[in-house]
């Protein structure tokens, strides 16, 4: 059997990772059936000292992102051994045990996740990683040096009775807040805030901008400026922002503990025409339960990228592994069939891309606006709900299209129709 190492060129155009192929005959040297799958091995790389090793990925195998899996070793190699279906496509990173202590690439920032296709032959999959994300709290203690635009502030370890673990809050104040000490200002509350003005503490390395996009919006004359209060996630993430999980325990820490300390501490408007939220994928979940169950707290939402097709069966997927007995259909459509009513005075700005994760989310936002139609809301008054054509499940896509949201939102300015029409 002849072996040869052809290399893995990433995204960035960087060489990052070589790849052993070694036929058809396992590492073991036993013959690898289409029923045992393809094995990919992990020999990694990393700097003397580093603690425990961990792999996530968007496979099941590999904790379908939440679950992430320890390598093993404590050495400078650290090596994994899984299995997959021929013909998966994986995507994967590594990290020390949380998502702030991800690996860096050569030039010290975040790398776009690794792709890789799996074929028929059992391979190797060699990286060298350089450094990890230093502790975030060297960031959340130096705000202005991530480059943004106006005032954030950091309340670090913000503590509650309804939530399992503390997390930091920031609060950005839009540049001439300190000029007029008799003004007040809307309130955008926004989940993951870790991810939305410093890519030194962003998952992926990349920013919203909604600093940038606020000012933008501002000068454009599109809107007012407006206080935004970004609330980092955590390890709950998934329980915290599902409307169908602890999202009722998580409305309760933004109303009953978060907001009055935010309403004593700025020059806040009050009251839901004056108080929003926004939020990505399973964020997108919690903006729309917050202004479905409480609106007389949120006027309206941005929910970007909803991850609409939750279900039983895709809960149990990565909090567990799959069961015949959980139902696939999404929570949306069983609550639609049970006879759910949308919230009366509220508006909602949905969005999706046609990439990635969002190809799947076509469907239960068709199922959305039928819903909203057949109760007498409004397309265009009272809901958004746009398709933009090439966009993904990331940070960059969301923060081409955050100013459409901010526009909603804060001023009911309706974007343009994307070029799919939607």
């Amino acid at each position: 059997m002849q072996t040869h190492v052809r290399p893995f060129v990433h995204s960035t155009g960087l060489l990052l990772v070589g790849v052993l192929l070694v036929g058809v005959r396992g590492l073991s040297g036993q013959a690898t059936s289409e029923e045992a799958g393809v094995r990919l091995d992990f020999e990694v790389t990393v700097p003397e000292g580093t603690p425990t090793l961990y792999v996530a990925g968007d496979h099941p195998t590999l904790g379908s992102w939440s679950n992430a899996v320890a390598l093993e070793g404590d050495g400078e190699v650290r090596t994994g051994s899984f299995t997959f279906p021929a013909g998966t496509r994986i995507q994967y990173k590594f990290h020390l045990g949380s998502w702030d202590r991800e690996a860096l690439g050569p030039s010290g920032t975040v790398m776009p996740n690794f792709l890789w296709q799996i074929n028929e032959e059992d391979i190797v999959v060699r990286h060298t990683l350089a450094n990890f994300r230093a502790d975030p709290i060297q960031y959340v203690r130096d705000p202005a040096g991530g480059g943004v635009v106006g005032t954030l502030r950091y309340w670090e370890d913000v503590e509650s009775e309804f939530l399992v673990e503390p997390r930091h809050v920031g609060v950005w104040l839009p540049p001439g807040y300190a000029d007029d000490p008799d003004r007040r200002y809307p309130v955008l509350y926004m989940s993951d805030g870790q991810n939305l003005f410093d890519p030194r503490l962003s998952s992926w390395g990349l920013d919203w901008g909604v600093d940038e996009a606020m000012v933008a919006g501002v000068e454009a004359g599109l809107f007012e400026p407006a206080i935004v209060v970004a609330v980092f996630n955590s390890s709950r993430r998934l329980e915290e922002y599902s409307p169908w999980h602890e999202a009722d325990l998580y409305a309760r820490f933004l109303i009953e503990e978060l907001m009055p300390r935010v309403n004593e501490s700025f020059r806040t408007r009050t009251g839901p025409e004056h108080t929003f939220h926004m939020g990505s994928s399973m964020g997108g979940l919690l903006s729309w339960h917050l202004v479905q169950t409480r609106p007389d707290v949120f006027g309206a939402c941005g929910c970007v990228s909803s991850h609409f097709v939750i279900s039983e069966d895709v809960v149990g997927s990565i909090t567990g592994g799959s069961n015949p007995d959980l139902d696939p259909t999404p929570y949306l459509i069983r609550d639609i069939e049970a006879g759910l009513e949308p919230a009366d005075g509220v508006r909602v700005f949905f969005d999706y891309g046609t990439e990635g994760l969002d190809a799947t989310y076509g469907p239960p936002h068709d199922a959305l606006g039928a819903w909203l139609d057949e109760a007498g809301r409004a397309e265009g008054r009272d809901y958004l709900i746009r398709e933009y054509p090439g966009a993904d499940h990331n940070e960059g896509s969301w923060r081409e299209r955050l100013g459409d949201q901010l526009g909603w939102i804060l001023a009911g300015v309706t974007p343009p129709a994307s070029p799919s029409g939607g």
